[in-house]
């Protein structure tokens, strides 16, 4: 099948999906290992997140509070921050995930793959690595897949690699590529967003990948999500894993402002 006649009949179905999910109670979507129930409690699908750059040493350290307090899955941290939550949260139970070529994800390769490797010395359970998303533009997909290829050799055996591919910058045609080319390349999740592009994840996004790679590979929604609806929607399309720094604002019913 053509990658055009593939995108329209994805396409279709993500669009079928969304209509019969999206007046229910109570959805299901695919995940891995089949199908999951949208749970009343998030807590173990959420990546704690913090990845402003002007984060303080305060609000690390409060984000590490709250992911032990309200059980959250991980917390998601700049590299500069894994061996400090490290320690803050030894014997919680609590993952620690860090991005790697963030937000641009046009680093070098060999750059990428040492900051993971120095990311998983100081403790990092998680890698959230960017793609070149130049490269995918530009049809190298060679080069994209080395880029995600060059990580993962980076990462230990127990180490689980999630790849961000910016879909607000993508047609669904390369967010379909990018997909693929991460599936190929032997990353555990396709991630969604960054959080720091023109917008974070969708249904629509979340559907689309989910059928691009099956049920057995995880999918984390990043980026706008706030409430516990947003949450809940983005299950139902599909997502089993969520990054959001509105975490404890989504299992308490607050309101939030944040953008992540």
């Amino acid at each position: 099948m053509e990658q055009k006649e593939l995108i329209e009949k994805i396409t279709e179905e993500v669009l079928k999906r969304l209509q019969a999910v999206g007046g229910k109670e109570q959805g299901v979507a695919p995940g891995v290992g089949g199908i999951i129930n949208v749970p009343a409690d998030l807590v173990k699908y959420i990546d704690h997140t913090q990845l402003k750059p002007e984060a303080t040493k305060e609000q690390i350290e409060q984000l590490c509070k709250e992911a032990r307090e309200y059980g959250f899955y991980a917390v998601c941290v700049n590299t500069t921050w894994v061996a400090y939550c490290a320690k803050l949260l030894r014997g919680s139970g609590v993952k620690i995930a860090c991005v790697i070529g963030f937000p641009l994800g046009a680093m070098d390769s060999r750059a990428k793959a040492f900051e993971a490797r120095r990311a998983i010395e100081d403790g990092a359970d998680e890698i959230d690595m960017v793609i070149n998303v130049g490269a995918l533009k530009s049809r190298d997909l060679k080069l994209v897949e080395e880029d995600i290829r060059a990580v993962s050799r980076a990462c230990r055996a127990t180490t689980i690699l999630k790849v961000i591919i910016e879909t607000c910058l993508l047609t669904d045609e390369e967010k379909v590529l990018a997909s693929q080319i991460s599936k190929k390349a032997g990353a555990h999740y396709v991630k969604t967003s960054t959080g720091f592009g023109e917008a974070g994840a969708t249904a629509h996004d979340v559907a689309l990948i989910r059928r691009t790679v099956g049920p057995e590979m995880g999918i984390k929604a990043a980026g706008g999500i706030r409430t516990f609806e947003d949450a809940k929607l983005m299950i139902e399309s599909g997502a089993t894993r969520l990054g959001t720094s509105s975490s404890v604002k989504i299992v308490t019913g607050a309101e939030s402002e944040e953008k992540y």
